[in-house]
């Protein structure tokens, strides 16, 4: 058992930098071995699965397609496209803790959906590039709410490395992909951000458990 820097709290192994980031990489590996997995039985059915649970937009039944459509991809370099971004920006999420990675999946998975069911075109939307999108604006936004100077610097560092990726959310730059998608994960990773933004004590409440303790 470890001791942590604030108070001599306990931390337990499975709470370690060394477990997060194992844990990190076994969830994304995972996850994106199982969208290999799907698309190869995609393929196998000549994309017919698409027909099925991708995202058709303003339809009731698009409702129920906002929870499938990520998980499947029009063919194999769709998947590879996503595969190390989420492989990256997944294993940086998850090294902040397994609720912070939930909760930033979760609203960019739901954000992106979202927007396709509102705004998105006529056609079929699939893909986990609402995901790549989420998970890097809310790595990109997280430092500043959370007043981390740390996370501020990696955010520059991501920005330089991947920033170009960030016009995917304007309409018209690549016609092919749905920046609704984009836009509407993004939007959702950085209200992850603002959720999980640490919550400051008043000074009366400060002062009422100081007294307590």
């Amino acid at each position: 058992m470890m001791l942590d820097a604030q108070g001599g709290r306990p931390q337990t192994a499975r709470h370690s930098p060394a477990a997060r980031a194992q844990g990190g990489l076994l969830v994304t590996g995972l996850f994106v071995v199982l969208l290999f997995a799907i698309e190869f039985v995609n393929a196998a059915t000549f994309h017919a699965l698409n027909r099925t649970f991708g995202l058709r937009p303003r339809s009731a039944d698009g409702l129920l397609d906002i929870l499938t459509f990520p998980l499947f991809h029009a063919n194999l370099s769709h998947v590879v496209s996503n595969a190390l971004p989420l492989i990256i920006f997944g294993f940086l999420v998850f090294m902040s803790g397994l609720r912070v990675f939930v909760t930033a999946v979760a609203f960019s998975w739901l954000g992106s959906g979202m927007m396709v069911w509102l705004i998105g075109g006529w056609g079929i939307t699939v893909g986990a590039s609402g995901l790549v999108f989420g998970l890097f604006a809310f790595l990109l936004v997280r430092g500043f709410f959370n007043r981390s100077w740390w996370q501020i610097a990696l955010s520059v560092l991501l920005f330089l490395s991947y920033g170009g990726i960030l016009f995917g959310v304007l309409p018209g730059v690549a016609g092919f992909v749905s920046w609704q998608a984009h836009l509407g994960g993004a939007l959702g990773g950085v209200a992850a951000a603002v959720l999980l933004k640490p919550r400051r004590l008043t000074r009366g409440r400060l002062v009422a458990e100081n007294q307590s303790t």
